[in-house]
């Protein structure tokens, strides 16, 4: 019997493998799970979160910023994970809230006050939204009052917190897990019209 050889990839064009990558990575989009950015400021903690959303498969990020202005992220801290993960300005909670509940999304929050539920005790198979406040004040207390309900992530030592941009990486993965699980990044979660309508615009990038 002759050994089955595996096709030498290095030999397809450039442009064929990239198409192959970017269709693959669209393929693993989740549009039903994300997050929200609330008056978020520090640029690198941005950065890093929208590094985490491209590599957990989100494809699009809200933004809510009423009092401090979008930090300005650069390429290199972001390593470009804007050019793949799309962004969503609010300034206006009630916009907000339409466009999440038009969309059907279980919307939850971060939170250490005594209604927080542990975090691997929701179901993130769910359309879910989870909202992640500032670092010093936490999710406004506006967007508290409207989320469905509060998250928080255990921890067993002395620090009772974790930055920002970890702990989104932390939700995301747990998000990511019970995904994963339930089969949810074997199969295209988008249709094939809006699969092919990103990846036209992603290969012109």
């Amino acid at each position: 019997m002759s050994e089955t050889t595996q096709p030498d990839v290095s030999s397809k064009p450039r442009t064929l493998r990239r198409r192959e990558r970017l269709a693959d990575v669209l393929a693993r989009r989740q549009p039903d799970m994300t997050l929200v950015l609330a008056n978020i400021h520090d640029p690198h903690n941005v950065s890093a979160i929208y590094r985490s959303c491209d590599a957990f498969g989100v494809g699009r990020v809200y933004l809510y910023y009423t009092h401090v202005p979008f930090p300005q992220l650069g390429r290199k801290s972001s390593a470009s994970a804007q050019e793949w993960v799309e962004s969503a300005r609010f300034s206006d909670s009630d916009a907000l809230f339409q466009t999440l509940r038009d969309k059907g999304m279980q919307v939850l929050a971060t939170s250490c006050s005594s209604r927080a539920v542990p975090l691997r005790v929701w179901d993130f198979t769910r359309p879910t939204v989870v909202i992640m406040g500032n670092e010093h004040g936490g999710v406004d207390k506006e967007l508290l009052k409207r989320a469905d309900g509060e998250l928080y992530i255990p921890m067993y030592g002395m620090i009772q917190s974790f930055n920002v941009s970890v702990a989104a990486a932390v939700i995301l993965a747990e998000m990511a897990r019970q995904r994963d699980a339930a089969g949810m990044y074997a199969a295209p979660r988008m249709r094939d019209e809006e699969i092919a309508a990103k990846l036209d615009e992603w290969l012109k990038k």
